[in-house]
């Protein structure tokens, strides 16, 4: 049964889950009042997660529900508007493993059945290192891996681009109403069985009302809603690297690596800059706000937030180095042209939250992206606004309905294990590495 959807919506983040739902409901709703607001006065948002140079584009995963979807909008970044001028490139995905790592290598078995089974020939299991050399010979005898697969249906997005595109279409079709500004809060009123969420306050004072509200806020979700124990924002850490007209030509090719063991991936470079990356636990930004609901009691809560203009702390240099070490040397002494941290929104098991929420009327959530919701950009919009009308396949209802409210509890840190793929420290805290950093800096100095 579809249910009726109101004839206003409000969209809070205009990142992929905003947009995408924006796209998806502008055409199925034409009648629809959808304003969106954006905090940053430009989308891209440049401290939103999916803008950068480029993305993974993959159906690799270990679920075959995942496999799947992504499988979906593959075809539509291979196929459509979407992966043209630039924004798909479909180079092949290398996913490899050392010896030492056991779940790694469970993990990229069953990834390779399910991606094998919606790829066919296009992906190649590859035994042992000399295997792995034969596909990346580039990457030379140092490479510390014990065997993997290629999956040469897979590839890479320009994530900044893509972003700008689907602001483009939108601008274009003229149905969604933009603002900028940044929200302090969702506004409720107390009648009836649940509370009901009747808009939002900005930081300015003014207000937007709307029949339901989709909070599409990424990282910054905590503190609108409380997510203890069922979404923490993780800062992961990025490089690039400067590299020449010639090494440019011979690395631009190759498939993207992605060692399940470290976490660390390299996407084949553009505009001779080299991205290498780590997918891990990531670094946790503890930050006292207060507890958001109906009511303003002025109790505070601990969670973790994003921490924008901020460099990689000397701990995940360190682990970029040694990751170069055994993949490209050549690069392992070369200075990084730039660092910055991307921030997750993590969910325990890695899975979206795309649902009502529990305990409120009119509010709807689309977040809990934990690092891998970019590739699923052309499709993702039609499988939230049906979880707004109740026609979600139950495959996905089950892995993304919130059905419970959050229980805030001492140990709720400790839930997060994520899909199997991370890798890493658990609860790092940024500000710890940045001090050991500044340490470590005045130390070299004398």
């Amino acid at each position: 049964m579809v249910m009726g959807l109101p004839s206003s919506v409000l969209i809070v983040g205009g990142g992929v889950f905003g947009l995408s739902t924006a796209l998806s409901l502008s055409k199925r709703y034409p009648e629809c009042r959808i304003t969106l607001v954006e905090a940053a006065s430009t989308i891209p948002n440049p401290h939103g997660s999916s803008v950068d140079t480029s993305r993974i584009v993959r159906a690799d995963y270990a679920n075959a529900a995942y496999a799947k979807l992504a499988a979906t909008a593959i075809e539509r970044w291979r196929g459509t508007d979407w992966g043209r001028e630039g924004r798909y490139t479909q180079a092949g995905l290398l996913l490899v493993y050392p010896e030492s790592s056991a779940s790694a290598k469970e993990y990229a078995r069953k990834s390779y059945e399910n991606v094998r089974d919606i790829e066919g020939d296009k992906v190649v299991f590859l035994p042992t290192k000399r295997d792995i050399l034969g596909v990346v010979p580039s990457y030379g005898e140092t490479l510390d891996v014990a065997g993997g697969y290629v999956n040469w249906g897979s590839g890479w997005s320009d994530a900044e681009a893509s972003v700008k595109y689907a602001k483009e279409c939108l601008d274009r079709d003229g149905k969604v109403v933009f603002r900028t500004g940044e929200v302090e809060r969702v506004i409720f009123e107390d009648r009836g069985a649940k509370p009901r969420a009747t808009g939002v306050s900005l930081k300015d004072g003014s207000r937007i009302e709307a029949d339901l509200v989709v909070l599409a806020t990424g990282a910054w979700t905590p503190r609108l809603v409380d997510l203890r124990g069922k979404a923490v924002a993780t800062g992961q850490a990025i490089a690039y690297i400067k590299i020449s007209d010639e090494e440019q030509k011979e690395l631009e090719n190759l498939p993207t690596i992605l060692n399940f063991a470290t976490g660390i991936f390299i996407i084949p470079p553009r505009g001779n800059l080299l991205k290498i990356a780590r997918h891990a636990f990531g670094y946790r930004n503890p930050t006292t706000v207060p507890v958001p609901g109906v009511a303003q009691t002025g109790e505070t809560m601990q969670v973790s937030l994003p921490e924008t203009d901020v460099p990689v702390p000397l701990e995940g240099e360190e682990a970029f180095r040694a990751a170069l070490r055994q993949l490209l040397p050549r690069f392992v002494d070369r200075p990084f042209a730039g660092t910055r941290i991307c921030w997750y929104t993590d969910t325990p098991n890695g899975d979206f939250i795309i649902s009502y929420h529990p305990s409120y009327e009119g509010l709807f959530m689309a977040t809990g992206g934990s690092g891998h919701g970019y590739k699923f950009f052309p499709v993702l919009g039609d499988k939230i606004v049906d979880a707004m009308e109740g026609t979600l396949d139950p495959e996905l209802r089950a892995l993304w309905e919130w059905t419970e409210a959050t229980v805030p509890g001492p140990d709720a840190s400790d839930l997060f294990y994520g899909d199997g793929s991370r890798s890493g420290e658990r609860n790092s805290n940024l500000k710890d590495e940045l001090a050991k950093t500044r340490k470590s800096t005045r130390g070299s100095a004398l």
